[in-house]
């Protein structure tokens, strides 16, 4: 088994071969200690088994500050509640975004800024407000015309090359907006959700019925063009779709099992999360 018993003990930082104390310095002098195994590589996946969502935050902030120190200028973002402790851990941080561009994965057809419930409201409130960045993309889900947004939103991904990119994942396997059967060819597009991404949505809405029922979404080759993928997950609700992403077989009908065929890619799960691995 793959996902052996995490230690607690402070004084130690070394288990027989297997080092599992990390520790990372935050603007407001804390120290956050993340216990968690030595790096395992499944598939290509570089997988981290963290305590919570605090200590995934800052393990994904610290990755996020080496790559800027190499160069970065395109971060991709992702909104949900998977991330909300990056973006907290962020706000905190003492990284400087003024000379960096960020490019978000979707957003609700119907929606804007004014509600509450669109992601550029979620991002604003979550990130930007904290830490503006050189420029902010994300699509405009009350574009009158929708095919024209697309291709505008393509063009916006073709000339900002993602650098870094930010991802949760949906009980059913979805990455983005990408549901089960999605092509791993498509762009950026209008998407029908899945009965079960309209559930799982609906706890954000006051009423389950203003749920919206479209998207629009980065493409998953949008996705895959990013030189590194950070995917953070957490809680046995989670559970099966990280076994199916992880060890399944590559298949449109789970659509993050594509991130087996990508290069740089890094799993950030809690034990639950990680409970069905083999």
């Amino acid at each position: 088994n793959i996902i052996p018993p995490l230690y607690h003990n402070f004084n130690q930082t070394w288990c027989g071969s297997m080092k599992i104390g990390i520790y990372q310095l935050t603007k407001i002098g804390i120290y956050h200690i993340i216990y968690l195994r030595n790096r395992q590589e499944v598939n290509h996946m570089k997988i981290h088994v963290v305590n919570n969502q605090v200590d995934g935050a800052v393990l994904a902030v610290d990755l996020l500050r080496e790559k800027l120190a190499n160069g970065a200028k395109v971060i991709g973002l992702a909104t949900g509640s998977s991330p909300l402790e990056f973006y907290s851990v962020l706000r905190e941080s003492d990284l400087d975004f003024s000379d960096v561009t960020s490019v978000n994965l979707d957003e609700y057809v119907g929606l804007g800024e004014d509600s509450d419930q669109s992601y550029v409201h979620f991002m604003k409130e979550n990130l930007f407000n904290a830490k503006p960045f050189k420029q902010s993309f994300l699509p405009n889900g009350l574009a009158k015309d929708l095919t024209e947004e697309i291709a505008r939103y393509n063009q916006i991904l073709a000339d900002h090359p993602v650098d870094f990119q930010i991802l949760g994942i949906g009980r059913n396997g979805h990455i983005g907006f990408n549901e089960p059967g999605a092509s791993f060819d498509a762009v950026t597009r209008v998407v029908d959700l899945a009965p079960s991404t309209i559930e799982a949505n609906a706890r954000f809405f006051a009423h389950p019925e203003d749920v919206p029922k479209q998207a629009i979404s980065m493409g998953i080759a949008n996705i895959m063009a990013a030189k590194t993928i950070v995917l953070m997950a957490y809680g046995k609700e989670k559970a099966d779709a990280i076994k199916a992403m992880v060890e399944g077989e590559v298949t449109e009908e789970v659509p993050a099992s594509i991130l087996q065929k990508h290069n740089d890619v890094v799993l950030i799960i809690d034990q639950a999360a990680a409970s069905k691995l083999g």
